[in-house]
């Protein structure tokens, strides 16, 4: 790995032994020493000796395509999320890395282990800009403001090493998206290299003195409140575990859903957690950003105290906890569960009637909840919700039921126009033998509208609900609501998405009610198949969901 320019242009051919790997069956070979069976991947010139490598693998490694740059991106963003295992895919470097760039950033905020495979121009030219093919100004500089790790690897034998480093990176301490570039002339190259195997980070050791200072801060506490975000989902049964020690509501806000499902006594939504904040005097936050405590909801109760438990150290500062416990979630809240004291008294019936007093009070929303019920009615309950930025989509949030941890998928705070579809592709191609569904806006689905193309080559059988009502819904409702109606940019002209979804070989269904979306869900699940499943729909029938996602202060 090579970081100066100097020495990249002053780089001369190297010799090739003919029974030596090339540096990309050494890719190959790490990529299957790390237990990779999927690669996304969209090939051009500078990436044909890695696609001829995973060519003769043998099957070894499934590598499936698609009709853009994000989507490969998008599918192994998907594929990391619904599986908690790293994602990874491959386009060329320029403008294939600047198309991927949307989901890596995604991946970036919502912590997800996604391994970029790139190339880069031949070495002579690096730094020179001379305008070679594909060139950018400086590509690993570009990659390393979206990435916890980036490197450029300039010799075969360096290989092995930079594979597992960034196998390491991506899904050690906090998981989040990593690269690797290999230059063109690179790739095909022939020489020795010594095998590097798998070999994670350590996990940080709990302290027992923060465990028993947080201890402390608990056994004064009447009303405790768990925060839960992407970083506990491998921690359920240690969270639920804790939430009961404590009879303390868990709230999460995206990433966290179904850690503690919503048919579990515990298991709040980011509204109904919101009736329990103003007595809150001890908030722990698990694996979260607290994104709802410090952005989101008002009225922060008078001398509340944080605990938090998270293996970014730089979480304690930036989120100002007076305790912090860095480690693996599901060590630290197995340790505070043990600190703690006896179970305290049963809050069912009390937690009980809070959470059906708010449902009935945001049952003003309408008919996307009302969607939401059809879905989550006929989906299983291990099937795979993908949200969307869409009304719908952000009514999904609280409006939604999730039973168990990674089926909610989401983009998190990036807020990712677009994400949805392709995503789901990823999810779908992890777990072939479980219903997925996505749902869209008309305007986020044509982002990826394409891929249904995609869906239909590789049997992704994802089931797309594209609500359509003429408009970036939420777009234009701002701007008619700010400016004095005045509204620009909003309005769409859209396909016939049923019709649409046929053209590409998959079902194409209309659902006019929730009853019958119902009906089109069982057609599309029974089909087998890649499906659309087109909702027209009327913009701001119901009351917007915003105003529970931003609650205004009671104290105005």
């Amino acid at each position: 790995m090579v970081p100066s320019t100097d020495d990249a242009q002053e780089a001369a051919p190297m010799p090739s032994s003919p029974s030596a790997p090339t540096a990309a069956d050494l890719i190959v070979d790490g990529l299957r020493a790390h237990g990779v069976d999927t690669v996304f991947g969209l090939p051009g010139v500078q990436t044909y000796d890695l696609f001829d490598s995973l060519a003769r693998a043998g099957g070894d490694i499934r590598v499936i395509g698609a009709r853009h740059e994000q989507t490969v991106a998008y599918m192994a963003f998907g594929y990391a999320q619904a599986t908690g295992r790293t994602g990874v895919y491959t386009v060329v470097p320029g403008p294939g890395v600047l198309n991927s760039s949307a989901a890596l950033l995604s991946a970036h905020g919502a912590s997800a282990p996604v391994v970029c495979l790139t190339s880069e121009i031949p070495r002579a030219y690096l730094g020179r800009g001379l305008g070679h093919l594909h060139e950018m100004p400086d590509q690993l500089a570009t990659l390393r403001t979206m990435t916890k790790w980036s490197a450029l690897v300039e010799h075969p034998a360096e290989v092995p090493d930079a594979v597992a480093t960034a196998f390491r990176e991506a899904a050690g301490g906090r998981p989040r998206p990593v690269s690797l570039a290999v230059p063109w002339d690179v790739l095909g190259l022939r020489a020795p290299a010594e095998p590097v195997g798998p070999r994670p980070l350590p996990c940080p050791v709990v302290d027992p003195v923060a465990v028993e200072q947080a201890a402390e801060l608990l056994s004064g506490a009447r009303n405790p409140m768990i925060m839960v975000g992407g970083g506990a989902r491998h921690a359920a049964a240690e969270v639920r575990a804790l939430a009961e020690r404590l009879q303390a509501p868990v709230v999460p806000f995206r990433g966290g859903r179904g850690i503690v499902g919503d048919d579990h006594p515990l298991g709040f939504t980011c509204v109904s957690g919101f009736e329990r904040w103003a007595e809150t005097d001890v908030v722990i936050g698990i694996g979260s950003r607290m994104e709802l405590s410090w952005f989101r909801w008002p009225d922060k109760p008078a001398g509340l105290k944080t605990i938090l438990l998270d293996i970014d150290p730089r979480q304690a500062t930036r989120l100002e906890a007076d305790v912090a416990i860095v480690a693996d979630a599901a060590d630290a809240t197995a340790a505070l569960t043990a600190a703690t004291g006896p179970q305290r008294t049963d809050r069912t019936a009390e937690f009980a009637a809070v959470k059906a007093a708010v449902a009935e009070r945001f049952a003003d929303v309408g008919p996307e909840l009302e969607y939401l019920r059809a879905i989550r009615d006929v989906l299983p309950r291990d099937g795979f919700f993908v949200e969307e930025i869409c009304q719908v989509g952000f009514a999904s949030y609280f409006g939604f039921e999730v039973y168990s941890p990674r089926t909610f998928v989401t983009c998190g705070h990036q807020g990712t126009l677009g994400f949805g579809y392709p995503t789901a592709l990823g999810v779908q191609a992890a777990f072939p033998g479980r219903p997925v569904v996505s749902v869209a806006g008309d305007g986020g689905f044509m982002f990826a509208a394409q891929e249904l193309a995609t869906a239909v080559q590789y049997g992704l059988n994802v089931v797309a609900v594209v609500f359509d009502n003429g408009y970036y819904g939420n777009v234009h409702l701002d701007q008619e609501r700010l400016f004095e109606g005045r509204a620009l940019g909003g309005r769409l002209g859209n396909p016939d998405f049923a019709r649409l979804a046929e053209t590409f070989g998959a079902l194409g269904l209309t659902a006019r009610t929730p009853d019958d979306l119902r009906g089109a869900l069982d057609k599309a699940f029974a089909a087998g198949r890649p499906a659309l499943v087109h909702v027209p729909c009327e913009l701001g029938a119901g009351a917007s969901p915003w105003k529970y996602l931003m609650p205004k202060s009671d104290r105005s």
